[in-house]
């Protein structure tokens, strides 16, 4: 599902959005398919159905009762909802339909705010109980999909999309310059805040209850129910992983795998041929041949698909490729998030939505198993951490690579600031680490926090969002199995000395071994992105591109820019190399305020 919008309190508005002025208990289809409703004379609300699950008409959005008392849009997949239902049926609950949205309806209508305590899967909802005057808001504790919201006095506006929002004609289109400072170090806006003023994100994990006069009458944070019985390893691992794989690939529509070859990956692949003997359609991006170190994907990749006889595509990225596509891929954008993954991303999606509506990522292994440099690097933080702090002006030596010299720069007597300093493109300021460390005040502060930090922040704000924002533009469903409750619970449960020995995903990689696929588990870590100092180098179209756009930045938006920030858009030709992935950043951040007209 996907496109959900509500307005609350919001009688008498004039907008030209097909949103406001329906008839009471009518609804309108526009010509993107949408569907809008006016449940109350306060109460509106919208949805655009994307079908991926119980494909006929008794799952299109809004849902409204039988009793005409309750009414659903929501975005997302309930990996549970035959265990719901199958309460349901006990309790007498007449079902019509497949879908996961009817189990939903009259899951919430039972149960309301409390029955979302029960829900397992990626969701954003918003559901309306016209009999008690209630409307209950949610998103899932991954943050996997997004949900947007506007309140000014006792009226609201909530969509899974910012221009949801912006389109309905009561929220002005101003950039929030604001963001600027936090979007450098993290490569995008402040969690619960956006580029836009006076839209915001909802917590990952928030549920809100509010009366039809938008009064908030209860709210709660979805938490997770630790399973401490960890103790089984690779084992009990991949029986969850396996478990999560049958739940998550089950579909009624075509689906596919992001492929690159790597052990997370793999893994899913080869779990669900194991289980099934069923090959799936597979997508790589590829670049051209002079980028031999970064071949390893395609040739990895080719063979898994290959030893599983499935149809197997390779997504060519070239700089002319990137100057044909960057405006539609920056305009498809929500938020500018400067991650070079994310235009691969959208690249693999525009390839796949011919073949496909649901894909399958293997997003969230490296913050659950330390897959990251950084993991590596804290871990000998906290190993050495009274050595390190006496060495931290090492940082200054001239000709110092750059991973050692962003380490030193992290250290910092206080565990929590350490890491938060590696996870960011460069050392935080105390401004903006100060609102990132709420909730981190747990000492000690061991890997097993730092790595609940990264999934909390970088995997919500950066990887999922946009795995989610590439794959709904062209209309499919992403998914990613590794974040299925069951495994989020088996690791929430974990010691810390557990967690330490896992780093670098040994679980997954003895999984790998132990099917067979030692070529893959003992493959070097590559990062997944576009080779922008070779396409700086060599390609004048792309290297005039970003040179001209920041320099148009820098004329623009001078005031509200750092010194620091200033000598990069001003001369990337000799900051490229050196400060690759702040220049990328910055380059972003400009094209998507360009191509939104801000």
């Amino acid at each position: 599902m996907c496109g959900i919008n509500l307005l609350l309190n919001c009688s008498g508005i004039v907008s030209s959005s097909p949103i406001v002025g329906m008839m009471e208990g009518t609804s309108h289809r526009g010509p993107d398919q949408a569907r809008w409703m006016k449940v109350s004379a306060t109460c509106y609300i919208g949805a655009n159905r994307l079908k991926i699950s119980g494909l006929d008409e008794f799952a299109d959005q809004p849902l409204v009762s039988e009793d005409e008392q309750h009414v659903l849009v929501w975005n997302g997949a309930l990996y549970n909802h035959w265990t719901l239902r199958n309460r349901l049926l006990e309790s007498g609950v007449s079902l019509k339909s497949s879908s996961d949205s009817e189990v939903l309806l009259h899951w919430l209508g039972i149960f309301g705010l409390q029955g979302i305590d029960d829900l397992e899967g990626m969701f954003s909802l918003l559901f309306i109980d016209l009999q008690r005057k209630r409307v209950v808001i949610a998103r899932d504790l991954t943050g996997q999909k997004p949900l947007y919201y506007h309140k000014s006095g006792g009226q609201w506006l909530f969509s899974s999309e910012v221009k949801g929002i912006l389109g309905s004609g009561l929220v002005p289109r101003i950039l929030d310059t604001s963001q600027f400072v936090p979007y450098h170090y993290l490569r995008h806006p402040l969690p619960t805040h956006t580029f836009f003023q006076g839209v915001y994100q909802f917590p990952a994990g928030r549920v809100l209850q509010l009366d039809f006069d938008g009064k908030e009458t209860a709210s709660k944070w979805l938490a997770l129910r630790p399973n401490h019985e960890s103790s089984g390893g690779a084992s009990i691992f991949t029986e969850l992983v396996t478990d999560a794989v049958m739940s998550h690939f089950q579909t009624e529509v075509p689906m596919g795998i992001i492929l690159s070859g790597g052990a997370d990956s793999t893994l899913l692949y080869t779990l669900w041929h194991r289980e099934t003997g069923m090959p799936l359609r597979s997508y790589t991006a590829v670049f051209e041949e002079r980028y031999r170190e970064m071949a390893e994907d395609r040739k990895f990749a080719k063979q898994v698909a290959r030893s599983y006889q499935g149809a197997h595509h390779e997504v060519l990225a070239t700089p002319d490729v990137f100057l044909s596509n960057w405006e539609a891929y920056c305009m498809g954008l929500d938020q500018p998030i400067g991650d070079s993954a994310g235009f691969l991303t959208w690249l693999i999606a525009k390839e796949a939505s011919r073949e496909v509506k649901v894909l399958i990522s293997g997003a969230g292994a490296d913050e659950l198993m330390g897959g990251y440099n950084r993991h590596r690097a804290f871990l000998k933080y906290l190993k050495h951490k009274n050595l390190l702090l006496n060495f931290k002006n090492v940082s200054k030596i001239p000709g110092l690579p750059v991973g050692y010299r962003k380490f030193f720069k992290a250290i910092e007597p206080d565990s929590a600031r350490t890491f938060m300093n590696l996870a960011a493109l460069q050392a935080l300021p105390d401004s903006i680490a100060t609102l990132l460390a709420v909730g981190l005040e747990k000492d000690p502060f061991g890997l097993k926090e730092a790595l609940a930090y990264e999934r909390r922040l970088y995997l919500t704000e950066d990887i999922l969002k946009v795995f989610d924002n590439s794959c709904m533009a062209f209309g499919i469903e992403g998914r990613s199995p590794y974040l299925d409750y069951s495994i989020l619970r088996f690791f929430e449960g974990m010691p810390e000395q557990k967690q330490r020995e896992l780093i670098g995903k040994k679980w997954i990689k003895e999984s790998l071994v132990s099917f067979g696929r030692q070529e893959v588990a003992g493959r070097r870590k590559l990062g997944f992105g576009i080779p922008i100092v070779g396409w700086f180098q060599v390609h004048d179209g792309f290297r005039e591109k970003l040179v001209e756009t920041l320099l148009q930045f820098d004329r623009e938006f001078s005031a509200y820019l750092s010194p620091e920030v200033r000598t990069l858009v001003q001369f990337p030709q000799s900051a490229i190399k050196r400060n690759t992935l702040q220049v990328w950043n910055l380059f972003l951040l400009a094209s998507w305020i360009n191509a939104h007209r801000l």
